[in-house]
């Protein structure tokens, strides 16, 4: 049985593909970038055609012996592999091999781990490494064959090491989950908070190194670190966005989306995600240099759906037109509704587009206006107030002289029922530039 060592960053790269696959280039090169941002060396790059999976190895027993031979070689440390293998495949390959074999969720896992900075994003990533190892346990050490009973007779071999693993293994997962949901309860009282408030909330997303974090930083003024690397960051961060025409708003930078990305980590950062699922819109950030940039759009729109935010609306942001020929626009659909703003995060151009774009974008759900209520329209007056929905307000003998200032959608479940009070709540949402 082969024990893994824990040493070494010295790797050898294997990039299955398939016959007829158009992206099998691009494919390599990010593998390569995510090697990169785990802090490996890459001594060098296998391609491997796959048309039908070997389910000993995954790839065939040709190729992989060709794997042996470039490790024993390059005295490789590891061996990467650009795709997701079954516990079975791994370990036969380890076993073949004889060094550590690492699929493409197990860098990203790795990768995940070396950025979290914070306590949510750590126990985030704790858990979905336990739960993607622990269908992959082997033997670590050899000198615990087993744990035998104790007394007289001994009574058994009681449980071996690996047993005792996997045992130790779930209890952890069952603490690190309840931890993370106390975590994650406190953060969901902090969205409500702001959505008593009624601040627009908007969140960054995107494929990962399109510049979320610079633009994030330009926006807000922010120091969240941004570096031209894979998930460079992880951990969402919260500011307040100014200079809008529709008033102040919140901004999120969340973490950044990759193809067949893991989906242990998925469902462990749910918490994290959550900032996009639960905002008011999205600001999908592309790399317009990128050619692959529609293909990319789809993997965000996938993962988006995945965490039950596709139907958020969206402002995609074409970033780094710095480095190609487009200058900076907004592009509007035939209502004239913003879709598109071309810009330079990294040199600011075209961010006071940005800035005009969100304005009306969030303008258009929102209401600004004065609205006269009687003294007899306290039960209003208290709904109004407990949806944080009055901004300023001054009462006299004839009732309340209110300064509305919420999200359409705050205001439209309020103006059920009869009374001409509510017909006057209805009146304002009809004609939100009007004051009543």
């Amino acid at each position: 049985m082969f024990d893994r060592q824990k040493k070494g960053e010295r790797a050898v790269l294997v990039l299955p593909h398939s016959r007829g696959e158009d992206d099998t280039a691009e494919r390599a090169e990010e593998f390569v970038e995510l090697v990169k941002s785990a802090g490996a060396e890459v001594l060098a790059s296998i391609p491997a055609r796959v048309e039908t999976p070997n389910p000993r190895y995954y790839i065939g027993t040709g190729k992989a012996d060709e794997v042996g031979e470039a490790v024993r070689a390059l005295e490789a440390d590891v061996v990467l592999v650009d795709h997701l293998l079954s516990p079975v495949q791994e370990r036969n390959l380890e076993k073949l091999l004889n060094v550590r074999v690492v699929d493409r969720a197990g860098l990203i896992l790795d990768i995940f781990a070396q950025r979290a900075r914070s306590h949510e994003g750590k126990l985030e990533v704790e858990l979905a490494q336990l739960k993607h190892l622990a269908t992959r346990l082997v033997r670590g050490w050899t000198h615990l064959e087993r744990q035998r009973g104790g007394a007289i007779g001994l009574r058994g071999p009681g449980e071996t090491q690996l047993e005792t693993d996997r045992r130790l293994l779930g209890e952890r997962v069952k603490m690190l989950t309840k931890r993370l949901e106390k975590v994650q309860t406190q953060r969901t009282q902090q969205r409500r908070a702001r959505l008593r408030n009624t601040v627009p909330r908007v969140a960054l997303v995107g494929y990962t190194n399109a510049g979320k974090s610079t633009l994030f930083n330009v926006l807000t003024q922010g120091e969240v670190y941004a570096a031209d690397q894979l998930f460079a960051t992880l951990d969402p961060t919260v500011r307040k966005l100014d200079d809008l025409s529709c008033g102040p708003a919140v901004l999120a930078d969340t973490v950044g989306f990759i193809r067949e990305l893991p989906h242990d980590l998925v469902a462990a950062f749910r918490g994290t995600l959550a900032e996009a699922r639960d905002a008011d819109l999205l600001l999908h950030v592309s790399d317009a240099a990128d050619e692959e940039r529609e293909r990319l759009h789809q993997v965000v729109d996938q993962v988006l759906e995945e965490i039950g935010a596709g139907d958020v609306p969206q402002l995609h942001v074409m970033n780094k037109i710095d480095l190609t020929d487009g200058a900076p626009r907004i592009v509007r659909n035939a209502g004239g509704v913003p879709q598109q703003v071309w810009l330079s995060a990294a040199n600011g151009e075209g961010l006071d587009l940005l800035r005009q774009a969100l304005g009306e974008c969030l303008g258009g759900e929102r209401v600004q206006s004065e609205l006269r209520l009687p003294l007899s329209a306290g039960r209003l007056h208290a709904r109004l107030r407990a949806a944080g929905a009055i901004a300023d307000e001054a009462v006299d003998e004839d009732g309340w002289r209110l300064r509305i200032d919420a999200p359409r959608s705050v205001l439209a479940p309020l103006t059920g029922g009869q009374g001409t009070d509510v017909e006057l709540l209805r009146g304002l949402l009809g004609n939100p530039d009007v004051a009543v």
